[in-house]
């Protein structure tokens, strides 16, 4: 079977969010590796970003890795604030999402806090501090 794994892009403070992410999952970093790491005849230029994140990963749970990486300067930045996908968690009880709701929304805003939902779940939604957006579910018919 498929799995879907979430890769998000940062303006040079991945490695900061990821501390954060990994602060609220637990674990450890899978892989972390450096735009100083990208070492090959033809690869460009990153002297002055060679510590930021070319790549990051922190497995969660059993079967999902959440990734990501900082956006090089010369590629642009990106709005923080706009509009995005958001990254959907189902945990396995209610302690557990009220853990991650208010792990990851810290310094963030909520926009519906951990309630019963009329859909059947204990649910809540909220933009992190660094921009992403979260949405923590807890399945009620499935306790």
């Amino acid at each position: 079977m498929a799995s879907i794994n979430p890769y998000i892009h940062f303006n040079g403070n991945a490695e900061e969010a990821f501390t954060f992410y990994k602060s609220a999952f637990g674990g450890e970093f899978a892989s972390v590796v450096r735009f100083k790491d990208m070492k090959f005849e033809g690869a460009p230029n990153f002297d002055k970003e060679a510590e930021k994140i070319m790549h990051i990963s922190l497995p969660i749970g059993k079967h999902s890795v959440l990734m990501g990486s900082d956006t090089p300067e010369q590629m642009g930045k990106h709005n923080e604030m706009e509009t995005r996908s958001k990254i959907s968690i189902n945990t396995e009880s209610k302690e557990e999402a009220d853990k991650l709701f208010n792990g990851l929304s810290n310094g963030g805003e909520i926009e519906m806090p951990m309630a019963d939902s009329p859909w059947g779940s204990y649910f809540g939604m909220f933009r992190d501090k660094f921009g992403i957006e979260w949405m923590i579910s807890f399945d009620l018919n499935f306790k």
